[in-house]
């Protein structure tokens, strides 16, 4: 007797495949789905503290700031491990993109597909260009956070498809910002890279770094990029404390450092995007209105330009006297600074004006 013929289970098998099939299309078409408000998929950071919404919550850094009174002015009055009193330019930047309200730190074990999808954040309080930067202060290297972006395109294409994946690593906008503490803290402080550069060599290695980084990014897909310059790190509470005299002045050879690497990175930019097929960039100046900011606080609605929020204002920064500080200011809109370091989320709204207004230059 010849066993039971399978043919007539093949078309409910068939049937019940192509409907999960299309089921799985329909949830995947919704997951990636661009934001309604957005000319690209998703923000993606790379950096220092300036950008960091978190990362160094997850490593054994002195550089954090995930207590109070930091994020005193952020949703809730939560401590995020942002080094600021609210929200920071990523978050500013991925808002004004109309993307969403925040951009999470990569690290974040809580992370979704979504999150992934719509961008995320590498950054590392800490870091600098200089790998050496990375290393005095415990932070991830910026070769560590491509190395993060590299396993993130990876969660991504095992997501949703190589195909699919491959468009929002093309299509998104990458941001790097870091540079302040290869000045601040690496260089002029310490003789690691004094004893064998002066600073137009230093500021020339810098570039370097900056411009290899830049590349590897291109390598792996990335087309459109923003680059924020070095502010004038001289003009920081804290190196007018240690640096400025009784007087507390703008330390000028930190000031002339930033201004040196900057004119060298905006040239070597110009020099890349002659040479990467379809590379475009935007080089942001943050320099210039934060002098400006500084030197005329009044004019845009602030009080106080040459301390911080939290405690004196004079020193205090991350886990280094800020930690718990009680004697904070009540109004920390009237500041630009909010720890000895880093400005207020106010003071970066006018700062990133430059940002917000040239963005879709880019698309």
């Amino acid at each position: 007797m010849q066993p039971p013929s399978l043919n007539l289970a093949t078309p409910s098998l068939a049937l019940l495949l192509s409907l999960l099939a299309c089921l799985t299309s329909q949830i995947i078409q919704k997951v990636v789905a661009a934001p309604a408000n957005s000319t690209v998929p998703a923000v993606l950071v790379f950096g220092d503290s300036i950008v960091d919404t978190g990362n160094n919550n997850y490593l054994p850094s002195l550089a954090k700031c995930n207590f109070p009174p930091y994020g005193r002015d952020f949703m809730g009055g939560a401590a995020t491990g942002r080094f600021s009193n609210g929200k920071v330019p990523s978050d500013l930047i991925v808002e004004a993109m109309g993307i969403k309200e925040l951009l999470p730190a990569y690290l974040d074990p809580k992370l979704t597909l979504q999150d992934l999808l719509t961008g995320v954040n590498f950054a590392s309080g800490g870091a600098g260009y200089d790998p050496l930067t990375s290393d005095i202060e415990i932070a991830m290297t910026l070769s560590e956070q491509l190395n993060l972006f590299e396993e993130y395109i990876e969660k991504v294409k095992s997501g949703i498809g190589e195909e699919r994946s491959k468009k929002i690593v093309s299509e998104s906008l990458y941001v790097l910002c870091t540079g302040s503490n290869d000045i601040a803290t690496t260089y002029f402080p310490t003789l690691l890279r004094k004893l064998h550069y002066d600073i137009a060599s230093y500021t020339n290695l810098l570039v370097q770094f900056a411009s290899t980084f830049i590349q590897e990014l291109y390598r792996v897909g990335a087309r459109k990029i923003v680059v924020i310059s070095l502010p004038p790190i001289g003009c920081v509470p804290s190196q007018r404390t240690l640096r400025g005299g009784i007087a507390r002045l703008c330390v000028e050879n930190y000031n002339q450092a930033a201004m040196l690497f900057n004119s060298k990175l905006s040239s070597q930019l110009n020099l890349l995007n002659k040479n990467l097929p379809q590379f475009r960039f935007l080089y942001v100046d943050i320099y210039n209105p934060l002098i400006d900011l500084i030197q005329n606080p009044y004019k845009y609605g602030f009080e106080e330009a040459t301390r911080g929020c939290c405690g004196t204002g004079i020193i205090e920064v991350a886990i280094v006297l800020c930690n718990g500080n009680p004697f904070t200011c009540t109004n920390s809109s009237k500041y630009i600074f909010w720890d000895s370091y880093h400005p207020t989320e106010r003071a970066y709204k006018v700062i990133l004006t430059p940002i917000f207004n040239n963005l879709k230059s880019l698309f």
